[in-house]
């Protein structure tokens, strides 16, 4: 079993939803290659924003709706995160939305302080794991990829009889003054995981003057790095196989060593 991925690393107009909107609908309409899956950065409609009292929708806003649509014109999985309230709380939600209209939602566990994030989002309590074609896809937001227990494969018992997922998603805005731990933690976050990992960054300045250079990557379960750039926007279409997946993991079956435990 295959899956096909497309990875769209761009830049944002800072706090111009419909300016974004309309800029990834042609980016994706650009996509030629048969794909299953079009990754947008972290808070794609608006770049990394803590004016969510002005900016954030509901679940049934113009930008779901534009999801919904793409998704659908496009017959592919669409995902990213976004501005979301419900209530008086706001989230920096992932959205993974389906082609017939449904999805699943993650809201991002780890909060960034640096950046006063905690002051502004809620945090998300459980993680996501979404099912594609025979694969377990880890969904995550930026920040997230810092604290790997989060990510850790949860193997639940002594005798685990397999890995809980088999790729890991995480959609960033992550500045380039640390793309080494972006790009080392990506690596890291495979090889201990044993799975293949899809980072996407995006890239420019910011409205805070934040440089970001990309450096979105595709990373296989022993570390390799199948695909990576850095500072200009780019639209890669990589297809990931489920044979060399397994072989890994039955070659080097280092997984079936990990501790148990449990995230409250």
């Amino acid at each position: 079993m295959s899956l096909t991925i497309t990875l769209i690393q761009t830049q944002l107009h800072w706090e111009d939803k419909a300016a974004n909107r309309a800029m990834l609908q042609q980016k994706i309409e650009r996509i030629k290659e048969k794909t299953q899956i079009v990754v947008l950065p972290e808070m794609f409609s608006t770049g990394f924003s803590m004016q969510p009292e002005l900016l954030a929708e509901t679940m049934d806003g113009p930008t779901v709706q534009w999801m919904r649509e793409m998704a659908a014109a496009h017959r592919v999985i669409l995902s990213g995160s976004l501005i979301i309230r419900e209530g008086a709380d706001y989230f920096n939600r992932l959205i993974w939305m389906l082609p017939n209209g449904q999805y699943g939602l993650y809201d991002k566990r780890h909060r960034f302080a640096f950046a006063g994030e905690d002051q502004h989002y809620t945090a998300g309590n459980k993680r996501m794991i979404a099912s594609v074609n025979g694969w377990k896809i880890n969904l995550q937001v930026c920040y997230d990829l810092r604290f790997p227990v989060w990510a850790r494969q949860n193997t639940g018992s002594a005798s685990p009889e397999q890995p809980e997922y088999d790729l890991l998603i995480n959609v960033a805005n992550w500045p380039q003054r640390r793309s080494l731990a972006w790009k080392t933690l990506l690596q890291a976050r495979a090889i201990e995981n044993q799975c293949y990992v899809v980072g996407v960054n995006r890239v420019g300045e910011d409205g805070n003057g934040i440089y970001y250079s990309g450096d979105s990557m595709v990373i296989d379960p022993l570390g390799e790095i199948l695909y990576h750039k850095a500072e200009d926007e780019d639209i890669c279409t990589i297809t990931l196989h489920k044979t060399k997946l397994e072989e890994v993991r039955s070659k080097f079956p280092f997984w079936r060593d990990a501790d148990g435990f449990m995230i409250y």
